[in-house]
């Protein structure tokens, strides 16, 4: 019985994305040119040579920017699961707020916040 139904899901799925694409192929505007045939690029064609360095700051600022994305991600989960985790559930959420309250403190000790 499950496996009937799954195939039925799969058949399903691949029938929907095809008649998806099938339509936006139908009733998309087409336009020929060939400038639609070179490689796409932001801006301006470069003159000289494309590869410069950044600074090291950008990428930093934007992984710990990811990090406390992440952390509320975890955040929200575990608020919704908080009442059935009772006091295991509090100290593990507190150690994980504790290491990434060191984080943060490691990373502005370092000057990693400040935008130069």
């Amino acid at each position: 019985m499950y496996f009937t139904l799954l195939v039925v899901v799969i058949v399903t799925a691949i029938a929907l994305v095809a008649l998806a694409l099938g339509i936006a192929r139908a009733i998309s505007p087409r336009s020929y040119n060939s400038q639609k045939g070179e490689a796409y690029e932001c801006g301006i064609p470069t003159r000289g040579r494309s590869w410069m360095q950044f600074k090291v700051g950008y990428y930093l600022f934007a992984i710990l920017f990811l990090m406390f994305d992440v952390e509320t991600v975890f955040l929200f989960s575990w608020a919704v699961v908080v009442q059935d985790l009772g006091l295991y559930g509090l100290v593990s959420i507190l150690f994980f707020l504790l290491i990434l309250i060191l984080g943060l403190a490691y990373a502005w000790r370092k000057g990693a916040l400040e935008w130069k």
